[in-house]
């Protein structure tokens, strides 16, 4: 891929959470300025702000978002591959959403600072809070 991404960590930090199929939507959850909820007929998973109180059946704190800066077009090829291989060539781990317009990179809150340098490393800008 030809095209220079850059990508705008986001303020927050975030808390995925894992619900049964069958539990109540939190409504709080869908207050905050990011969040995330896919359901399948295994599960629920949430992102959401840590700030917002959920009572899930698992929970994992002390996340942070980077956001590729978009729209992107749906013929770009190989975007969340080139991110992804990049920050797990440095051991850094993701939890990838994408939406219509972009791509969010979550990654636990301690490796933000590596993962912004790697990323940079490997040509890519990245914006500070």
């Amino acid at each position: 891929m030809d095209t220079i991404l850059t990508l705008q960590t986001l303020p927050a930090t975030y808390t995925i959470h894992r619900l049964t199929p069958d539990s109540q939507l939190p409504l709080a959850a869908l207050t905050g300025s990011f969040y995330s909820l896919t359901q399948t007929q295994d599960e629920i998973s949430l992102v959401c702000e840590s700030t917002i109180n959920v009572v899930s059946q698992k929970a994992d704190p002390n996340w942070r978002a980077l956001k590729v800066l978009g729209p992107l077009d749906f013929s770009l090829v190989g975007i969340l591959a080139g991110l992804a291989q990049t920050l797990a060539a440095a051991n850094i781990s993701i939890f990838a959403i994408s939406t219509y317009d972009t791509d969010y990179l979550l990654l636990n809150a301690a490796k933000l600072a590596a993962a912004q340098a790697v990323l940079r490393d490997a040509g890519y800008t990245v914006l500070a809070t």
